[in-house]
């Protein structure tokens, strides 16, 4: 039992010592902000100022940049919230080390919510004292709007060597691609390995280029070439065969008209290096850019598909989605209409008679205004169908997917056919429900989840689906312990508590199927 008293300076101290908890975090800027490093400094500052550290909250590995991805900060402020705490202050190494939040008044809120439960912070390594004075709050704000810029500098220092790299004719980040592999080169430019799915490189020097794939995956990409070029089939049709003959996507899925779609358009099948397509800096929202920004190295890798082949279907595409008239447009969307008796994005989207959605909203400035000029009066129930078709097709793709990831980690998945529950490692009952996007009278969206609690799973899998209802937005794993009610409704803004739960991928779920060998005590 450790005493609550301390000698300090020769003499005997016997005031109780302040109870402390202490958050570190660490990203992967600099090894001297490593949370050993951190706990270190911390543990000095508590001895010299009597503090005893009770609990510690860590984040190794996670971005400054906001609370998404930091659990260990949200269970923080939620144990603050909630009142759930045994300590009084908050240690911190540095101001950044509490986030470098791109705006600043982030970091000072969730201060905020501390200071206001009776809780203080103190940034032990920084040279003001955090006791509200004018001089403090003035540095504080000061520190904290540098953190913020330092991230947005090394963002740029981060993405001008990403472009040196790719003219120089090295891959950056995301997958192969169909018919193609990623190649591990060493410094001296010779393959060291090829990688997997999901493999990363050894060493930070290494390079990564494109090399050609599988002979029979190259077979099937020159195939969709053909059917394309010379049989005049749509990407649609094209993924229909290809479903049909059994052949999976390299994520092992079917293939879709998007997926054609990227094998027909990408310029790295004929060996070009494309950079900066999409960006989301800073954890921003996700764009695409002009083909002015883009960054290319032409030739940079070996082509499995000749120019002449490449540039005639792109050329077939744009003869295919010339400039129509606004007569046109809605022609089409009539036929359409007349064709499956309602409308809807997904429709739309899905078929080779007519332009995508985003055409007819920027032409005539919303979906609905071109509904209108053809007659259709929506009904919300044909948007269910629509979307209740998604869902039943999209339920067993994720079903297998999990079930298929946790047994390349040697778990032992038993699915139950009458429930659809999943028995993993004979330990934890697992159940997968998906829930679409409600739009309210105001304008917000909600998510309604429902338990069931006549099976009562040991963990709810809740996938949402996005505004539109044709693509995965996040994921929550929401325990039966923690979550005993019926249901419960999610909005785009959640407490805490709720987003603690809250996953961008089913990673955290896969690793929870590994089994992990005991070592034996000696």
């Amino acid at each position: 039992m450790r005493s609550e008293t301390t000698v300090q300076q020769g003499s005997l101290n016997l005031e109780p010592r302040i109870r402390a908890a202490q958050y570190v975090r660490m990203s992967t800027d600099h090894q001297q902000y490593s949370t050993a490093n951190q706990s270190d400094k911390i543990h000095e500052y508590a001895q010299t100022h009597n503090i005893e550290i009770v609990k510690t909250y860590e984040d190794d590995g996670k971005s400054g940049l906001n609370i998404n991805g930091r659990p260990s900060l949200q269970r923080l402020l939620n144990d603050v919230k909630s009142g759930n705490t045994d300590f009084k202050i908050i240690l911190v190494y540095d101001v950044s080390r509490w986030g470098r939040f791109q705006d600043a008044d982030e970091g000072a809120h969730y201060e905020f919510t501390c200071r206001s439960a009776g809780i203080n912070i103190i940034y032990c390594a920084e040279q003001f004292s955090n006791d509200g004075s004018i001089a403090s709050n003035f540095f504080k704000s000061a520190k904290r709007t540098m953190a913020g810029e330092y991230s947005r500098e090394l963002s740029g220092k981060v993405f001008a060597g990403q472009k040196r790299l790719v003219e120089l004719g090295y891959r950056q980040g995301g997958t192969a691609g169909f018919g193609l592999r990623r190649a591990m080169l060493s410094q001296k430019g010779e393959i060291k390995a090829i990688l997997a799915m999901g493999e990363h490189k050894s060493f930070q020097m290494d390079r990564v280029i494109l090399v050609p794939g599988p002979e029979e995956e190259i077979k099937i990409v020159h195939q969709i070439y053909d059917w394309f070029i010379s049989h005049h089939l749509s990407e649609r049709q094209i993924a229909h065969r290809l479903n049909n003959q059994g052949i999976k996507t390299d994520f092992q899925r079917e293939w879709t008209r998007d997926t054609v779609h990227e094998i027909l358009t990408n310029p790295k099948y004929i060996g070009h290096n494309i950079f900066n397509r999409t960006s989301n800096k800073l954890q921003q929202q996700h764009v695409h850019n002009p083909t002015e920004l883009w960054i290319r190295k032409d030739h940079a890798f070996e082509a499995i598909v000749s120019e002449e082949i490449f540039y005639t279907a792109q050329g077939m595409m744009r003869e295919r989605s010339h400039r129509y008239t606004d007569e046109e447009l809605l022609e089409q969307l009539k036929l359409l209409y007349q064709k499956h008796g309602y409308l809807s994005g997904f429709i739309i989207n899905e078929s080779d008679d007519a332009q995508t959605t985003s055409v007819y909203s920027n032409r005539f400035g919303s979906l609905l205004t071109a509904y209108e000029l053809i007659g259709f009066t929506p009904k919300r129930d044909y948007q269910f169908l629509e979307v209740n078709k998604f869902l039943r097709r999209l339920h067993p793709e994720i079903m297998q997917q999990v079930i298929n990831e946790m047994t390349m980690l040697n778990g032992a998945i038993y699915r139950d056919l009458l429930t659809d529950l999943l028995l993993i490692n004979d330990e934890i009952n697992i159940s997968l429900v998906l829930t679409r996007a409600n739009r309210l009278t105001s304008g917000n969206y909600r998510w309604k989840v429902r338990f069931d609690t006549t099976l009562n799973p040991d963990i709810t899998v809740v996938i949402r689906l996005d505004k539109s209802n044709t693509e995965i937005r996040d994921y929550y794993l929401l325990p039966r312990l923690d979550f005993m009610q019926d249901k419960i409704s999610l909005g785009e803004f959640n407490p805490i508590e709720l987003e603690r739960y809250r996953f961008d991928n089913l990673n955290y779920l896969y690793g929870m199927a590994e089994r992990v060998k005991w070592k034996k005590i000696k």
